[in-house]
């Protein structure tokens, strides 16, 4: 999960549930779960009208064959199977929506802040509020596959919530510059930490046929955070301490996610590497049905086997093939608003397409249309065209670019990058290829401004266009398609070392 990156200054006390609710043990499978008893959804042809006898009439077989082909259609029409998995991905996407209410968040009230805590019209201290979070996500990138290894998904997720709650109340209480950057770090830890961890939570969760769809939620999520951001944000402007409201809701979801996880499953391919077998089939047979228990424990136990533990796997490690291909994927008021909807329509779209024209195609569109619209603002800031066309021709061209990012480049970098890799290295690639993501992040936001000074709008627009050009291209000759198959299917045809028979 990916999201476009604002130029102008890009760009996040836990209560005390149980007192063993942070505790590193593995999770106890006895306790309260969302649930949902895993019933074939589909509607299904009685045997008595699968096996017609032979001596009945054509008529009657003809009218037996009608009946077959309704029933087919309601099976394709009603098929719930991602029902069992959606309240767990959608408490985890809560994480989403808080990046995205951060990321937000700053655009209007900053101009109050700094007038508020004293460093009003000093824009390299208005810059360091708004950038500070995207050290602290840094930070939280580079720890998070660690702490999901040890820990599991669930836990990790609730130990998160205290540095996101802490620094959203730590902020919105602030009366200094320095309190202010600490809140903001703080966010920013816990955001680092659960960018990485939610498309891992539902890339192991979510059944392989809606592994896809269930995948687009975090961008759903990030797109519904900047949404309500920025349009909490707009009483802002007639209350100049209104910043401070905003801020103490943004402790709200981090409660939500606490509790939430509570009742989530743990990821089965967690609890089989940790070695709790029965906890693993239950979930299996809660989310993905009775049928697929022993399908997959198999793959589960041939993979770890054949690659190890992730808890004892070694940053070096992605320097190797085929770590190291999937490792480097990563490095792709009124009017911001407009901007928020139209990212969110671009989510919608992903997930209906997702799992229906694969990953790969989905890229390569998104980079190409990114492409166009960087074309399409190069030529309305260097052609000599009326003015109020310019004016709507950049305009189309940062909405069809929003767009075009949300419907590939944003939800599909976010799910396959832990579906292209390997189950002991799952963790660590995600926390260095989204690490990367903010330093890249940061870097151009610091130096974007001068880069337009010194070349000037249109040379930095082409370049940016470039670089899309020739990610579509890496995507057309590098990304394997990851649709319908199962993590374990998808890392035995990357190995080199698997047999014939696996690839």
């Amino acid at each position: 999960m990916r999201v476009a990156t604002v130029l102008h200054h890009p760009v996040r006390p836990v209560p005390s549930y149980r007192s063993t609710l942070f505790t590193p043990s593995p999770p106890k499978m006895k306790t309260l779960r969302f649930s949902f008893s895993h019933r074939s959804t589909k509607f299904k042809v009685l045997a008595a009208k699968k096996q017609l006898p032979e001596l009945r009439s054509r008529k009657q077989k003809q009218d037996g064959e009608k009946l077959l082909s309704r029933d087919q259609k309601a099976e394709e029409g009603f098929d719930l199977g991602w029902l069992p998995a959606f309240p767990h991905v959608l408490i985890a996407s809560m994480s989403n929506f808080l990046f995205g209410y951060h990321i937000g968040v700053m655009n209007g009230p900053i101009v109050s802040i700094a007038k508020e805590l004293g460093f009003e019209g000093n824009p390299i201290l208005e810059g360091l509020v708004v950038s500070i979070f995207i050290a602290g996500a840094f930070v939280g990138s580079i720890s998070s596959g660690s702490l999901a290894d040890k820990l599991g998904c669930r836990r990790t997720f609730q130990i998160v919530t205290i540095p996101l709650i802490l620094g959203a109340i730590i902020s919105a209480q602030a009366h200094s510059l320095d309190e202010m950057l600490w809140g903001r770090f703080l966010v920013g830890l816990g955001i680092g930490v659960n960018t990485v961890l939610v498309p891992i939570y539902i890339s192991e969760v979510a059944p392989t046929k809606y592994r896809g769809s269930l995948g687009t939620l975090c961008q759903v999520g990030t797109c519904l955070g900047i949404i309500t951001s920025l349009f909490l944000g707009i009483p802002a402007e007639d209350d100049p301490h209104w910043w401070r409201t905003m801020l103490y809701i943004a402790s709200l979801p981090g409660f939500i996610l606490a509790l939430g996880m509570q009742f989530a499953l743990e990821s089965p391919r967690w609890l089989c590497k940790v070695g709790m077998l029965n906890d693993a089939k239950a979930v299996i047979g809660n989310l993905w049905g009775e049928s697929e228990i022993n399908k997959a424990i198999e793959e589960f136990q041939l993979v770890i086997k054949k690659d190890g533990s992730d808890l004892d796997s070694e940053w070096s490690e992605l320097l190797e093939e085929p770590h190291s291909r999937v490792a480097f994927i990563g490095d792709g008021a009124l009017a911001s608003l407009l901007v928020g909807v139209t990212n969110f329509a671009g989510a919608l779209c992903a997930s209906y397409l997702m799992d229906k024209e694969g990953r790969q195609k989905l890229l390569i569109g998104s980079y190409l249309g990114m492409a166009i619209s960087m074309l399409l603002v190069v030529g309305a800031t260097s052609l000599p065209l009326d003015e109020d066309f310019s004016h709507n021709l950049s305009i189309l061209g940062t909405l069809f670019y929003i767009f075009t990012f949300a419907i590939g480049a944003g939800p599909v970098t976010g799910l396959v990058i832990p579906e292209l890799s390997s189950n002991r290295t799952r963790g660590k690639i995600m926390g260095f290829s989204f690490s990367v993501h903010w330093v890249c992040n940061f870097l151009v936001g610091l130096f974007f401004l001068d880069l337009v000074e010194t070349f000037g709008v249109a040379p930095v627009y082409a370049g940016f266009g470039g670089v899309s050009l020739l990610s579509a291209l890496f995507a057309y000759y590098f990304i394997v398609e990851t649709k319908g198959r199962s993590l374990e299917e998808i890392e035995m045809s990357l190995n080199a070392n698997s047999t014939p028979g696996n690839k």
